[in-house]
C-alpha cells in the first residue's frame, strides 16, 4: 500500500513538473529561443507560451531592453606611445535573438572581449593630445566598429560612453605644467588687454577732455573779445558824446571866461605847495589880452560912476 501511494505521488510530481516546465509565461520585453530535437524551432513570447514535453528545450531567454556593458580598465597604448588606462560603458539591446542564442556561446563575455580589443585598435591610432580632446569622437568611432562585430550576434550598440581617462603619472605632471603656464599666458593676455582697453579710455577722455577745454576757452575769447568791444564801442560813444556836448558848451565861451579860468588856474598853484612853477611861454600875449581886456571893462563902465574932474576954483 505504501509503495503504491510513493508511486502515486512520484506520478502526480511528475506530471506537474512537465506542466510547468512545458508553460511558461513571458513578460512583454522577453524572448525565448527554441529548439526541437536540436533544430531551432522559433523564437517564442511574450504572454503564455506553450512547449512540447521532451522534444522542446529552451535554448536562451532573452531581454529585448536597452542594456548596459561596464567594460573594465584597459590599458591601450596611444599613437605616441604613452600608455593610457581607459573605462567606458556600452550600450546594447538585442534585436535578434535566434542570433544572439545560437550564433556565440555567451553573447555578453564575446561583446566585453570585443569591446576591450576594439577599445585598443582605435586608441592606437590616435595621439594622446586628441585622445584627451576629442572624447565625443572616439565613442563614435567605437560605437561603429563594435556595431560591426556584434550585428552578426543579433545585436546592436547604440551608444559608447567613455567614463576616464588616465594617463602616467609623469605625463599628468606635465599636463599641470602645461595647464598652468597656458592659465599664467590668459591671464597675461587679459591683464594687457585690460590696460590697452585702459589707456585707449584714458586717451579718449583726455582727447574729449581737451576738445572740450578748448572749446571753452575759444568760447571764452570770443565773449572777452565782444566784451572788449561793445566796451569800446562804449567808450568811444561817450567820448564823442562829451566832446559833442565840450564843443556846444565852448561855442558859447568869450575870451574873458577863458581868461578867468586860466588866472583861477594859476591862482591854485600858487597856493600849492609845490616850489616849482611852470610859466607858460606865451606869457606876454596873455599878459597883454588881460590886458586888453581889463581895459574893455573899465571903458564900458557908465559915465556916471565916473570921478569928477576938480575945478579951476579948487
Amino acid at each position: 500500500m505504501q509503495l503504491e501511494t510513493i508511486i502515486i505521488i512520484g506520478i502526480v510530481l511528475f506530471v506537474f513538473y512537465i506542466i510547468f516546465s512545458c508553460v511558461r509565461i513571458l513578460q512583454e520585453f522577453e524572448r525565448i529561443v527554441v529548439l526541437r530535437l536540436g533544430r531551432y524551432a522559433g523564437t517564442r513570447g511574450p504572454g503564455l507560451t506553450i512547449l512540447i514535453p521532451i522534444l522542446e528545450v529552451v535554448r536562451a531567454k532573452l531581454d529585448l531592453r536597452e542594456r548596459f556593458l561596464e567594460i573594465p580598465r584597459q590599458t591601450a597604448i596611444s599613437k605616441d606611445n604613452t600608455a593610457i588606462d581607459v573605462d567606458f560603458i556600452v550600450y546594447y539591446r538585442v534585436v535578434n535573438p535566434k542570433l544572439a542564442a545560437l550564433e556565440v556561446e555567451n553573447v555578453v563575455q564575446a561583446s566585453i572581449t570585443v569591446a576591450a580589443t576594439t577599445l585598443r585598435a582605435v586608441i592606437g591610432d590616435i595621439d594622446l593630445d586628441d585622445v584627451l580632446s576629442k572624447r565625443e569622437q572616439i565613442n563614435d568611432v567605437l560605437r561603429v566598429k563594435l556595431d560591426e562585430v556584434t550585428e552578426r550576434w543579433g545585436l546592436k550598440v547604440t551608444r559608447v560612453e567613455i567614463r576616464e581617462i588616465e594617463p602616467p603619472a609623469s605625463v599628468r605632471e606635465a599636463m599641470n605644467r602645461q595647464m598652468t603656464a597656458e592659465r599664467e599666458r590668459r591671464a597675461t593676455v587679459s591683464r594687457a588687454e585690460g590696460e590697452r582697453a585702459a589707456s585707449i579710455m584714458v586717451a579718449e577722455g583726455e582727447k574729449q577732455a581737451a576738445i572740450l577745454r578748448a572749446e571753452g576757452e575759444r568760447q571764452s575769447a570770443i565773449l572777452r573779445a565782444e566784451g572788449e568791444r561793445q566796451a569800446q564801442l562804449l567808450l568811444a560813444q561817450g567820448r564823442a558824446a562829451a566832446l559833442d556836448a565840450l564843443f556846444r558848451e565852448a561855442k558859447d565861451i568869450d575870451d574873458k571866461t577863458m581868461m578867468l579860468q586860466y588866472l583861477d588856474t594859476l591862482r591854485s598853484v600858487g597856493t600849492s605847495a609845490s616850489t616849482k612853477f611852470v610859466v607858460p611861454m606865451e606869457i606876454t600875449s596873455l599878459m597883454e589880452r588881460f590886458m586888453g581886456v581889463m581895459a574893455s571893462a573899465r571903458g564900458s563902465q557908465p559915465i556916471d560912476d565916473a570921478p569928477a574932474a576938480p575945478s579951476d576954483n579948487g
